[in-house]
């Protein structure tokens, strides 16, 4: 029983399964399913997806060089059958699939070695360009930076600056009501101040009325 290989995918196409496809010149495609298929007749190249062995491979995310892929490879040699050799290729069939799971193993380890610290890179570096979205030390924060020992100025030091940044949605909002607010209370602190700058003219007003009057009575 012969296992085929998906045209497309490189997966493998088990018999009575899957789909077969015979051009016109004669050549023979063999399909593990209907995705495949269809991918193959919209003329898409296989190393452009990602699902596909031909990109891992062109990637670097899987082996492209080892001893133990050569034992696929289709070799078109009539044997005469021989019991004792068909034993010993079973045997070594079972001892190759062991060494290349190993081997693809080892190739994964070696792989993702170090992804950990890139990824911490790549958010440290995120963070640094974009600190001034950051929200500000919460009080609790502060009180147990201050337990620690931190002086204010190292607080301080530790908590970022907000730089005015535009405004989108729901904060723009905010902020038009914040400005609203603020012109509010001006206008009543205007008002207070116009208020008292009237009594202050009342009470002038009423000085000089009385000096009116005491000028008068003296002419009198």
């Amino acid at each position: 029983m012969r296992i085929e290989t998906c045209y497309f995918c490189s997966r493998p196409a088990y018999p009575s399964k899957g789909i077969t496809f015979v051009r016109n010149d004669a050549r023979v495609f063999r399909f593990c399913r209907s995705k495949c298929h269809k991918n193959f007749k919209m003329k898409r190249n296989p190393r452009k997806l990602k699902w596909t062995k031909a990109f891992r491979k062109a990637a670097g995310k899987e082996m492209t060089v080892d001893s133990t892929l050569q034992f696929a490879v289709r070799r078109h040699e009539p044997i005469r059958y021989d019991r004792d050799l068909m034993g010993k290729t079973l045997k070594a069939m079972e001892r190759v699939s062991e060494i290349r799971s190993r081997r693809e193993r080892v190739f994964y380890k070696k792989r993702m070695a170090g992804k950990k610290e890139r990824e911490l890179a790549l958010a440290r570096k995120l963070v640094a360009e974009n600190e001034h979205l950051l929200p500000r030390l919460r009080g609790s924060e502060k009180r147990r930076l201050r337990e620690q020992g931190l002086t204010e100025a190292e607080i301080e030091e530790i908590e970022p600056e907000r730089e005015r940044v535009k405004a989108f949605g729901g904060e723009k909002k905010r902020v038009a009501i914040a400005l609203e607010h603020d012109e509010d209370e001006d206008d009543e602190d205007a008002e207070q101040d116009g208020m008292d700058d009237d009594d202050e003219d009342d009470e002038n007003d009423v000085d000089i009325e009385g000096m009116d009057v005491e000028g008068m009575e003296v002419d009198a």
